[in-house]
């Protein structure tokens, strides 16, 4: 009589819940970083590829109709673990976040020599003011580059050595750099080509001072850093986190964020931001942070 012994293959170890926004895994396939947390039918080691547009919004789905979760700036790095129809699923290296990208606005990786360090920097045709515009870049954009007198040649054109620095300068005081924003339209998922949301700009200013912040308000909110006492006086950079939302303190008073109330990054009063939540919210600060720079 045939051995009818049939293997079974079983999973020991506790249950664990994966935030999918950081942990890259679907039903048909997941990281090879999670082999060992998780099964999956196939495993994929990453590809890395950068942005080569001036920026690429990270979806939900593989849907240029689908909700943006986030935005590729050109020159960040995107990791690839599968290529389907045009589409690329991944995750930004910067932050880990998961999402899926237009496959053709990503390209091989190179090595970043400078970022932009402005709201937005023109790309010249020529070395030259006075010749023809090819596009732009936006502030954060890495880009390598060489110099050719008052400009750095990059691929696709030239830009001015005023609107770059070396890629891992930082800034004392990242509160400047949401100011450079003021103006610019809500953008759910934006980190500033064209729009920006609210825990895009504090990521994005907390990254040129050198802090590595993740992308969502939540997940911002669990960063190890400084829980202010309600008694103790805010200050320039203090982080303030809302229900669904976050900012930064220009000063004791004064706050600026991205925020789909004035459509715009704006500077205004603390106090009128807790009045416009107050009747829909018992605690319309959930913390109040500092991180030391």
């Amino acid at each position: 009589m045939a051995d009818s012994h049939v293997a079974t293959f079983h999973l020991d170890g506790t249950t664990q819940i994966l935030d999918r926004r950081t942990h890259a895994y679907r039903r048909d396939i997941a990281d090879v970083a999670l082999a060992g947390t998780l099964f999956a039918p196939h495993y994929a080691a990453p590809m890395l590829r950068q942005c080569r547009a001036p920026s690429a919004m990270m979806r939900n789905a593989a849907d240029p109709r689908a909700e943006a979760v986030s935005q590729l700036l050109s020159g960040e790095q995107f990791a690839v673990l599968d290529l389907a129809a045009g589409w690329a699923w991944g995750y930004s290296v910067s932050d880990h976040y998961v999402g899926y990208v237009e496959a053709n606005l990503l390209d091989a990786p190179t090595v970043a020599t400078h970022v932009v360090a402005v709201r937005e920097a023109l790309i010249f045709s020529e070395p030259s003011i006075k010749s023809a515009l090819r596009g732009s870049l936006p502030f954060g954009a890495r880009v390598a580059s060489c110099a050719e007198g008052s400009f750095f040649a990059i691929e696709g054109g030239y830009i001015h050595h005023r609107h770059v620095l070396p890629a891992h300068a930082c800034t004392a005081d990242p509160v400047a750099i949401a100011e450079l924003f003021l103006g610019m339209p809500y953008l759910w998922g934006g980190r500033g080509e064209r729009g920006i949301d609210c825990s895009g700009l504090v990521q994005v200013a907390m990254a040129a001072a050198g802090i590595t912040l993740p992308r969502d308000t939540d997940q911002q909110r669990a960063f190890p850093c400084e829980d202010l006492p309600a008694e103790v006086a805010l200050r320039r950079g203090d982080i303030i986190h809302f229900p669904g939302h976050v900012g930064l303190m220009v000063d004791e008073m004064r706050l600026i964020h991205a925020n789909a109330h004035w459509m715009a990054v704006v500077i205004e009063p603390l106090s009128d931001v807790v009045a416009r939540l107050a009747p829909n919210h018992d605690r319309p600060i959930l913390a109040r942070r500092r991180i030391s720079l």
